[in-house]
């Protein structure tokens, strides 16, 4: 069965740095902890899935989600591993909560050391739509 994987927006992240050092601020023992109101009716397909997020529009980075855990002011803290992966920028409207996302539609990582990665996302998109990378 497919992974499930959900995206949120990072509000208040005006790039992808930015979004890296405020989980690395946040990071306790190695997980990274994201509130929400309700539990996901899916959570159970979540876990060993990521939680990606959305930076201007673009899926950016992403975390493992770990786990759900209930606070005691009745909200739902999304537990996830602190170590955020660059995935290629993908296209997302933002949103309210989060959403689901099916495996399919999730971008790939960005690995290797060709310098992709640090390419502003504007100009990443353009060369994207180009069919360039």
């Amino acid at each position: 069965m497919a992974q499930l994987h959900m995206t949120r927006v990072a509000v208040g992240c005006p790039d992808y740095p930015t979004l890296a050092a405020r989980i690395a601020s946040r990071a306790e023992r190695g997980e990274v902890y994201f509130t929400t109101r309700f539990k996901p009716k899916r959570a159970d397909e979540l876990i060993g899935g990521k939680l990606h997020f959305i930076v201007k529009h673009m899926l950016v980075g992403r975390v493992e989600i770990l786990r759900f855990d209930d606070r005691e002011d009745g909200r739902i803290d999304i537990v996830c591993v602190a170590e955020l992966e660059r995935v290629h920028p993908q296209p997302k409207r933002a949103h309210q909560g989060w959403r689901y996302l099916a495996e399919a539609d999730a971008p790939k990582s960005m690995d290797g050391d060709d310098g992709i990665s640090d390419l502003p996302p504007e100009l990443y998109r353009e060369l994207a739509e180009l069919s360039l990378i």
